[in-house]
């Protein structure tokens, strides 16, 4: 706060000069201090002495004459972009970033985030807070805590936010997770095979430092968390066909050589564990795409017959990640088509019926579940007058 000696020298300025050199006076004085936080509310008072209205900063601006509002809105936007851009020169960003969130402008601190590089003993709990969870730059967010905090944050992180509407977010940071995971196994496996004598080339694949080398998984040995590996696994299957795929399928590779007590539980239609997911990932990635899809085909019967819609759900939604809609209709109509859409981890079928414009299939849907509208709505779209889509 301004010191004792300048409160004189402000009230003789006001007998002197009168309140706007007072005011202007005051910010100089504050600007000199570094004390911008009063800076912001010294150059609101110099606004509205200009203004002709009530002095104090912190008033509601409600309580100013209409005709004064526009010109005072404005003069709060830029102290809030001065005081909020000292801030950003200092590297404050998190005091920055108080100003720029009151005027809705995250611009600025968005572009100070691209550019932030933290010093090794900085804190980055409050910028992260703000690249993250206040959604200013989640993929600066996530690099932090990935390269700061290690894999483990930075799963913990992923894991527990909705990125359903952030799917660029998502597939962001779920390829930097397999990236990272990927590098440390190659590590630690070039480690393990260098220490028993074994020389490494230095563009092996992990799928090279594996074959044939049984020894490395005896005893239940293992090279990474294997809760690290399931997450990363599973996550790797949002992806859509990327470089990372490659990367996350030899991830499965080491998994399925794990002991089965180190895989961790599995559900159909990966009760095989890492090596269906291998398969899922390989079908997205076009690697032996038929045969993927007849794989998880071949499990459908069995989850039928005991009313376990999931390896249905998960095909329809494998189908649709390859562009497969009209197979993704049939697995749909032949296994889900009774279950509730609530209770849908994939699109209903009506939905899908809609997409594929099979309007019969739609309105045979929409009957089974008395939807009358949709009903009707089928049967003239599949009239050749009303087929439009």
């Amino acid at each position: 706060m301004t010191a004792p000696a300048p409160f004189a020298d402000l009230r003789d300025q006001l007998t002197a000069a009168g309140p706007l050199a007072a005011a202007d006076a005051l910010c100089d004085r504050l600007r000199q201090a570094e004390d911008f936080q009063a800076l912001f509310y010294a150059l609101l008072l110099k606004k509205r002495v200009q203004l002709g209205v009530s002095p104090f900063p912190t008033g509601p601006a409600a309580d100013l004459p209409e005709s004064t509002h526009a010109e005072y809105e404005q003069a709060i936007r830029e102290a809030g972009r001065e005081v909020g851009g000292i801030y950003l020169k200092r590297n404050d960003l998190f005091k920055a970033w108080g100003f720029f969130r009151m005027l809705g402008e995250p611009e600025p601190v968005r572009a100070a985030l691209e550019a932030y590089t933290p010093g090794e003993d900085d804190d980055i709990y409050g910028v992260v807070d703000i690249a993250w969870q206040q959604g200013v730059h989640p993929t600066k967010g996530f690099d932090l805590v990935l390269t700061r905090s290690g894999i483990c944050s930075a799963i913990t992180m992923v894991g527990g936010a909705d990125l359903s509407r952030s799917p660029d977010v998502r597939d962001y940071c779920v390829k930097g997770l397999v990236r990272a995971l990927h590098a440390q196994l190659k590590e630690r496996l070039t480690g393990d095979l260098t220490g028993r004598g074994v020389s490494v080339p230095a563009d092996v694949t992990v799928r090279e430092l594996i074959a044939g080398r049984d020894f490395l998984f005896a005893d239940d040995s293992y090279h990474i968390d294997t809760s690290h590996l399931s997450s990363v696994v599973q996550f790797a299957m949002h992806l859509p066909p990327c470089p990372e795929h490659d990367l996350a399928a030899e991830l499965c590779e080491y998994g399925a050589k794990l002991s089965p007590n180190l895989q961790g539980d599995t559900h159909p239609p990966f009760e095989n564990g890492y090596a269906d997911y291998r398969v899922y990932l390989g079908v997205v990635a076009d690697h032996d795409r038929e045969a993927g899809i007849a794989h998880f085909q071949a499990k459908l019967p069995a989850a039928k017959e005991m009313g376990n819609t999931l390896p249905a759900e998960v095909l329809v939604n494998l189908l649709l990640k390859i562009d497969r809609l009209p197979q993704a209709v049939a697995v749909a109509r032949e296994h889900l088509a009774d279950v509730g859409e609530q209770e849908l981890s994939c699109p209903p079928l009506a939905e899908l019926a809609r997409r594929a414009k099979d309007y019969p299939t739609l309105a045979a849907a929409a009957e089974r579940s008395g939807d009358a509208v949709t009903f009707l709505a089928g049967l003239i779209a599949g009239t050749t007058s009303g087929a439009r889509g």
